[in-house]
């Protein structure tokens, strides 16, 4: 089967620069996330021989209306390289991505390794260093969003950029109850709340700090978490203004360039 997984790494990273590909049926049962893990895996570690330096992790499917669309009980999770982070306000070239769509969310930056296997949301708020309003750019190299969790988990989460605005310290910040407004050319386009994200950012991010340590690769110091949506994500396109406000935390935004 390694060598199966390789070539569905293969056929995934060629997506990027050839276009969309069929779903993964042929080799990933919708269901199978240890094989679609594998093949995530194969790819992260190709990229890092390529030079990309991992900078943290994204986590998806926090909405429990989007895992009963996917039939799972449980979120994913993707690596964030360093070449997919973007400073707020900054231009993003719309011929870098195939079919995106965009997302806002909490970023939580941690200053602190977490080992404990058994973490909680109080575990993450110690070792969090600060948070930021944040926009994920996701997409697909599956043809049209037809996705299965192991299609998203085996294409890296379906992920491509992060836009990321001011950082601020989480003491005095309501996670839960903030709101967030989406907006797309100054019109509302999603709109949300933390609260969304699996019932706390927090929360979304000890899954992962759990899931990661059992599996000997805990999160680290300096880690940046995209920890989810906090409402439904909207396709972006050339020509377009993302920005999103999250109460309490601030703004962030980005711009979509043409060729």
């Amino acid at each position: 089967m390694t060598n199966i997984y390789e070539e569905t790494a293969a056929r995934l990273r060629d997506a990027y620069r050839s276009g969309t590909i069929a779903p993964l049926r042929d080799v990933l049962a919708p269901g199978d996330g240890e094989g679609a893990y594998q093949v995530q895996e194969i790819n992260t570690r190709f990229w890092q021989a390529q030079g990309r330096r991992i900078v943290g992790r994204k986590i998806g499917l926090t909405a429990k209306a989007v895992q009963k669309q996917l039939g799972v009980d449980q979120p994913d999770f993707g690596v964030l390289f360093d070449d997919m982070a973007l400073t707020s306000g900054s231009a993003l070239a719309a011929s870098r991505m195939i079919q995106p769509k965009a997302e806002a969310e909490i970023a939580v930056i941690l200053g602190a390794d977490i080992l404990d296997p058994e973490a909680d949301a109080e575990t993450v708020a110690k070792a969090t260093a600060s948070v930021a309003p944040a926009i994920e750019i996701v997409d697909s190299r599956i043809t049209d969003w037809k996705i299965s969790f192991a299609d998203t988990v085996a294409d890296n989460g379906s992920s491509a950029f992060f836009a990321l605005g001011e950082q601020r310290p989480l003491a005095g910040l309501d996670l839960y109850a903030c709101g967030m407004v989406l907006e797309v050319n100054d019109e509302v386009v999603s709109i949300g709340a933390g609260a969304a994200c699996l019932g706390h950012p927090l929360i979304a991010a000890a899954w992962l700090a759990r899931t990661l340590a059992k599996a000997g690769d805990p999160l680290r110091a300096g880690d940046i978490l995209m920890s989810g949506a906090l409402g439904p994500m909207v396709a972006i396109s050339a020509g377009d203004r993302v920005r999103a406000i999250i109460g309490g935390l601030g703004d962030c935004s980005f711009n979509v360039t043409g060729d």
